[in-house]
C-alpha cells in the first residue's frame, strides 16, 4: 500500500552522502527477461502486515511457478525502511551485483529516495507488456508517485484511496470534513482514533488533515523549502492534533500499532470509526469474518487522499529477469481482478476498462460488490499526495511532540 506505505526517512541522509550508484547496462528486453526467468528465485520484500495481502502475494507464488517457472519468496517487512536500508547497505559494501532484494513494493518517500539516488534498476515498467493496459490517462497516479515522475523504475499494482469504515449499527451520522471530524470526536469521545505514524495509515490521516486545513494546500505539491515554511504550514495540523488527541481512545496516551490493530478494536466494539485505504476493504473484512455485518463505508465531502502503490526493482538485483517477468504478471487482468475482488484483498485495480479484452472485463464484472462497497462514482474527489519532503518531517515532528 498499501506502503505506501512506509518509511525510508531514516535512511535519506545517508544515502545522499553516498552518492549515485554505479552505472548499470541497458535494462533487459522483454523477450530476454522471458528467456531468463525461468529457474530464477525472487526475493520479494513486501510488507506483511495483512493476513489478506500474504495469502495473496503466496497466490502470486503460485501463479508465477506454474506460468513461468519462477521461485517467489515473501521477504515479509514491517516497514519497507527494512528493504531501503538493505540496498543502502549494499551499496556501501560495494556489492553491485547480486543483491539481496530482487523485487520490494514501494511507493511514496521510499521511492523518491532511491531514484534520487541511483538504487533502482530500469527504466523497465514501459518494457512489460501488461502496462500497455494501465489507465496512464484518468489514473495519473499511476506514472507519477508522490509528485514524483515514476519514469519507467517501478511497475504499478494497486490504487489506494483513503476511506472510513464505521459500524452502522452504533453510528448514525459521520462526519464530512476534518473539522467536523473533530466535533464527531468531541461528542464520542474514545470512539476514534489513528495508527501511530510512521504507519502509512495514521501518516496518510496526518495529510489528509493538513490538506483541509493548511493556508494553501498546493504548497504541499512542492519540496519543503525551509523550516520557516514548514512550521507556518503545518501549524494549524499541530493545534488540529493537540485538540482532538484527548478525544480519541484512550485520551490519545496510545494509538493503534497498525491499520489491521485499528480495524481489529473496530471489530472488537473498541472503536466506532476507523480509517482503511482500501475502499472495498470493509466487505472484504466482512467476508472474512473480521468485521460486522453492519459494517459500512463513508468518505469526505471535499475528497480524500489518493495514491497508486508500485513494485521496483533495486539496481544490484540477482534476479532482474524473474522480477519483471512477476511485475508484469501483477499487472495482468488475472492478477488484477483477483486483487480487486474483496474476497480476496479489495485493492482497487490500475488498469484501464475499455483496454481489456471481453473475456478479460468479465472478469472485473464478475467481482461481488456486497452492501459494505460504495461505487467508485460515490468515492469523491482524489486529493493529490504531498510531496515526500513533507511527510519525512511531519512523520518526525509527530514523534517529538506524541511519540512519549
Amino acid at each position: 500500500m498499501i506502503e505506501a506505505m512506509q518509511r525510508a526517512a531514516g535512511a535519506a541522509l545517508a544515502l545522499a552522502l553516498l552518492g549515485a550508484a554505479p552505472a548499470v547496462a541497458e535494462p533487459l528486453s522483454w523477450d530476454e527477461a522471458l528467456e531468463r526467468a525461468p529457474g530464477q528465485t525472487v526475493y520479494w520484500n513486501a510488507w506483511a502486515g495483512d493476513e489478506r495481502i500474504n495469502a495473496y502475494i503466496a497466490w502470486v507464488g503460485e501463479r508465477v511457478e506454474a506460468l513461468h517457472g519462477i521461485e517467489l519468496e515473501h521477504v515479509k517487512l514491517t516497514d519497507t525502511a527494512e528493504a531501503v536500508n538493505r540496498v543502502l547497505a549494499e551499496k556501501a559494501a560495494g556489492k553491485s551485483e547480486a543483491g539481496s532484494v530482487d523485487l520490494v513494493w514501494i511507493n511514496g518517500e521510499n521511492f523518491a529516495t532511491m531514484k534520487q539516488n541511483g538504487l533502482l534498476y530500469g527504466p523497465f515498467a514501459e518494457r512489460l507488456p501488461n502496462f500497455a493496459l494501465v489507465d496512464t490517462r484518468d489514473k495519473p497516479t499511476t506514472v507519477v508517485d508522490f509528485t514524483v515522475p515514476t519514469d519507467g523504475l517501478e511497475a504499478p499494482w494497486g490504487m489506494a484511496k483513503i476511506n472510513f469504515i464505521y459500524d452502522s449499527a452504533r453510528v448514525t451520522e459521520t462526519p464530512g470534513s476534518i473539522p467536523a471530524f473533530a466535533d464527531w470526536a468531541a461528542a464520542h469521545p474514545g470512539r476514534f482514533s489513528y495508527p501511530a505514524p510512521p504507519d502509512f495509515i495514521g501518516s496518510t490521516f496526518l495529510k489528509q488533515v493538513l490538506i483541509e486545513l493548511t493556508a494553501d494546500a498546493d504548497l504541499l505539491q512542492r519540496p519543503v523549502a525551509d523550516d520557516a515554511q514548514f512550521q507556518a504550514a503545518t501549524a494549524p495540523l499541530w493545534a488540529y492534533l493537540d485538540a482532538l488527541h484527548p478525544q480519541l481512545w484512550r485520551a490519545g496516551r496510545v494509538f493503534p500499532a497498525s491499520g489491521p490493530a485499528q480495524l481489529q478494536l473496530l471489530d472488537d466494539g473498541e472503536l466506532d470509526i476507523a480509517i482503511s485505504f482500501y475502499p472495498s476493504e470493509a466487505q472484504s473484512l466482512i467476508d472474512n469474518g473480521r468485521l460486522p455485518a453492519s459494517a459500512r463505508v463513508f468518505v469526505l465531502d471535499e475528497g480524500t487522499i489518493g495514491n497508486t502503490h508500485f513494485v521496483a526493482i533495486p539496481f544490484n538485483a540477482r534476479a532482474k529477469a524473474a522480477a519483471m517477468v512477476v511485475a508484469n504478471f501483477l499487472m495482468s487482468p488475472e492478477a488484477q481482478a483477483r486483487k480487486q475482488d474483496p474476497r480476496h484483498w479489495g485493492d482497487d485495480t490500475v488498469l484501464a476498462m475499455d483496454r481489456l479484452a471481453p473475456d478479460e472485463r468479465a472478469l472485473f464484472e464478475a467481482i461481488p460488490a456486497g452492501p459494505a462497497t460504495l461505487p467508485p462514482e460515490a468515492l469523491g474527489p482524489v486529493l493529490l499526495e504531498p510531496h515526500p519532503t513533507w511527510m519525512t518531517r511531519i512523520e518526525a515532528e509527530w514523534a517529538r511532540r506524541y511519540g512519549g
